[in-house]
């Protein structure tokens, strides 16, 4: 697992609201089932939704992600844990490039933590992107020399992942999740993390937010 750092991103604040029953919020949502029996199909939507977390400089959220926002706030706003939300989405058209390079470094970086640690891990991907201190793409920020352990850092090869692996289908998951930035992670500023078993000099120079897991992340 790379000893490495990112941070937080942000998500839409889109206001939604239309009176529809949450099998109508869910057709065709990247090609997802319709929701387990055992949530109720009757409730209806509130007025208004608004994921708690703030818009991305990375213009790579396509319509699939907004749709994903929609659902995955309102699953989120009913009590559906992280675990699930990412579960439900950890199949559906292939990715794009910026798209799966994040979900490699996921894949890499956190797939023995949490899915909010791995939650945590893309977003300080994204928020390197949009910080303007790093490369304004998710490939670029993951890519960039000497940042994350498991990439090359002479020619920025990403090694291959596991595609039958149930860690590679979370990866996937919470990179979609992040992507519609419907599920409140960590601030914005968040831009540095390390796991615990290392002491980066850096690490001197930050402010600690929050451990979660394996993993200490740091704002300036």
């Amino acid at each position: 697992m790379g000893a490495l750092f990112l941070t937080l991103v942000g998500g839409s604040t889109e206001a939604f609201g239309q009176q529809a029953a949450i099998a109508q919020v869910t057709p065709a949502v990247l090609g997802t089932p319709a929701i387990a029996s055992s949530q109720s199909l009757s409730v209806t939507l509130p007025n208004i939704l608004k994921p708690a977390v703030q818009t991305t400089a990375v213009a790579t959220v396509a319509g699939a992600s907004k749709d994903i926002a929609r659902e995955a706030a309102w699953l989120y706003s009913h009590g559906w844990n992280l675990a699930a939300i990412a579960d439900r989405y950890g199949t559906g058209p292939a990715l794009n490039e910026e798209a799966n390079c994040m979900a490699v470094a996921v894949y890499h970086e956190a797939r023995g933590e949490s899915v909010e640690g791995q939650l945590a891990v893309a977003r300080v991907i994204m928020n390197r992107a949009a910080s303007g201190k790093y490369p304004t793409t998710w490939c670029g920020v993951v890519k960039q020399p000497w940042q994350f352990s498991f990439v090359n850092p002479h020619t920025g090869y990403l090694p291959s992942v596991d595609e039958a692996s149930d860690a590679w289908r979370k990866a996937q998951g919470v990179t979609r999740v992040a992507m519609a930035n419907a599920v409140p992670s960590l601030a914005t500023d968040v831009l540095w993390y390390h796991a615990n078993y290392v002491a980066p000099s850096w690490g001197r120079r930050l402010t600690k937010v929050s451990q979660i897991g394996a993993h200490i992340f740091y704002r300036a």
